[in-house]
């Protein structure tokens, strides 16, 4: 007979997460393989498909907001059954990095709006577009990686990796430049379900051994 506990400490998590955002959407197929001897942070910042954003703030928040119908009878005066019929999915943080390419993430802009480099006179550019009747929206594939265990022995081998197949900005993003306040870009990403599987993504616990 198993004996009471209070709880396990090494089960509670805490600390901020690396956000990478990749060039096109996702899915189980596509997303670049594990390697076991290697942070997934380490293998996501060599391959070119994936831009680290950099510093974020206040980390990263996934929010799942199911949509219940109801059916009420008349024998009782609350509702009788709850049914599933819809569900959305988001993401939020904030850019602390504010780069013209975080920008562009942030505001879900093709690649080709943002031209030229601060080396030159005419500067790194980032056309404001509004955009064109039926244009489409751009999707990204978004991957987070932070800690996976509380337990401070393991902690520099054992990581969570939240994946989002399909992630659009679709909220107000704004852009600052205040005496006493930092410049940087909060966003709140909704994920979709990618069309084969329906799912949006998925969160994996995983140790990794490096190479001694």
């Amino acid at each position: 007979m198993a004996n009471y506990s209070r709880g396990t400490s090494t089960n509670i998590i805490v600390g901020a997460a690396a956000l990478f955002v990749a060039d096109t959407t996702l899915d189980a197929a596509s997303l670049t393989a594990f390697e076991s001897a290697k942070s997934f942070k380490d293998t996501l910042t060599n391959d070119a498909d994936y831009t680290n954003v950099g510093y974020t703030m206040n980390g990263l928040e996934l929010q799942f907001q199911p949509d219940f119908g109801e059916v009420q009878v008349d024998q009782i005066l609350d509702v009788a059954k709850l049914y599933k019929q819809g569900m959305q999915v988001s993401l939020a943080t904030a850019f602390a990095e504010a780069t013209l390419e975080n920008l562009l993430l942030a505001l879900a802009y093709k690649d080709s709006k943002l031209t030229g480099t601060k080396a030159t006179s005419g500067g790194r550019v980032l056309d404001l577009s509004a955009g064109d009747i039926g244009e489409c929206p751009v999707e990204r594939g978004l991957v987070a990686v932070g800690p996976g265990t509380g337990d401070c022995v393991n902690s520099t081998t054992i990581e969570r990796v939240y994946t989002a197949y399909r992630a659009l900005s679709i909220e107000n993003v704004t852009v600052s430049a205040k005496r006493d306040e930092a410049s940087m870009f909060a966003v709140n990403f909704r994920l979709l379900p990618e069309d084969v599987s329906g799912s949006y993504g998925k969160i994996v616990d995983r140790t990794f051994v490096p190479a001694s």
